[in-house]
């Protein structure tokens, strides 16, 4: 059973920094697509990043300001948000899968939990 668990979400101001972690248990996911997905209310699941064993993909709007690591000893993916948006207020989710059209949220086969980030202005 592979488990994905997020965490490090919370409140920042407008320009602020938050970093978030996803935890996999169950399976070593060094071979994996691991990807930060978000979801405002009121608004569709959209990617935000992903990284591959080869490469990492980024959402326009985040280039530059986000950056996805993973830590593959740690079985951990992190998304490291600087100079956040109030807009960018959402749950942020992070999927793994294996070999997926990289910005394609049913590409995805695990799932966790999701962790809020509010950004206040």
């Amino acid at each position: 059973q592979v488990q994905l668990v997020e965490s490090g979400g919370g409140l920042v101001q407008a320009g602020g920094s938050l970093r978030l972690s996803c935890a996999a248990s169950g399976r070593t996911f060094s071979t994996w697509t691991v990807a930060w997905f978000r979801q405002a209310p009121g608004k569709e699941r959209e990617f935000a990043a992903a990284i591959n064993p080869m490469a990492d993909y980024y959402q326009d709007s985040v280039k530059g300001r986000f950056t996805i690591s993973r830590d593959n000893a740690k079985n951990t993916v992190y998304l490291q948000m600087n100079s956040l948006e109030p807009e960018e207020t959402a749950v942020y989710y992070c999927a793994g899968g294996w070999e997926p059209n990289e910005t394609s949220a049913p590409d995805y086969i695990y799932w966790g939990q999701g962790t809020q980030v509010a950004v206040s202005s």
